[in-house]
């Protein structure tokens, strides 16, 4: 069972955004889904990445982007992964203290993507390619890119329950709430299917793909 103080309070409790995302970036998060799925399905037939290290990559992530929702189910996740509640609140709260040394620009990185809104500089991609290796990256994009669209679902829904319990965000609107949950299930076919057809593609002309 979860304990309450693994995760800060100031995720529990959040009453604002810290980051609030738009349709488009819904649009734009499903899309690369599919690609995303890929990844992850490679790397749970080779495991050239170590499944703490993406779910510590996805923690980050979460932080950056603060979603209430997405940090409690990680959580979870996490320490059913038998990672330490210590180090969960580490990357929940964003300090850092506890990360790994050899892990410690892959969960920059993600904290970099959150931080550009999933447009990372390549040249901080190319880091990680020399530093962990060509797919190996690819797999760690695969994690976080899941984890970004989870988050841009999560955080509108996370403020929905908030609202529910009394408690709505500063600079939030129910139409916005809502809003966002309906679109993510009327776009998501479309986008999926966008998705798929950019994955085939690539894969026909040559674009790197797992």
């Amino acid at each position: 069972m979860m304990h309450e103080d693994t995760i800060p309070s100031e995720v529990l409790k959040r009453e604002a955004y810290k980051r609030k995302f738009t349709v488009r970036d819904l649009y734009r998060g499903i899309l690369l889904v599919p690609e995303a799925v890929s990844g992850l399905k490679y790397n749970r037939k080779n495991k050239v990445v170590s499944f703490e290290l993406l779910e510590r990559m996805q923690l980050a992530v979460t932080e950056v982007n603060g979603c209430a929702a997405c940090s409690y189910a990680h959580t979870q996740m996490a320490l059913k992964q038998g990672i330490s509640s210590e180090e969960i609140y580490s990357l929940l709260s964003g300090d850092g203290s506890l990360i790994r040394p050899e892990e410690g620009k892959a969960i920059m990185f993600a904290q970099h993507f959150a931080d550009t809104g999933g447009s990372p500089d390549m040249e901080t991609y190319r880091m990680i390619e020399e530093t962990y290796g060509i797919n190996e990256a690819r797999v760690m994009l695969s994690a976080i890119r899941m984890m970004q669209v989870g988050n841009i679902y999560g955080i509108p829904f996370s403020a929905f329950i908030s609202r529910l319990k009394g408690h709505p965000y500063h600079g939030s609107s129910l139409f916005y709430e809502l809003g966002m949950q309906v679109l993510s299930v009327v776009l998501l076919p479309i986008a999926l299917l966008h998705g798929v057809g950019r994955l085939l593609i690539m894969r026909r002309i040559g674009l790197p793909t797992l």
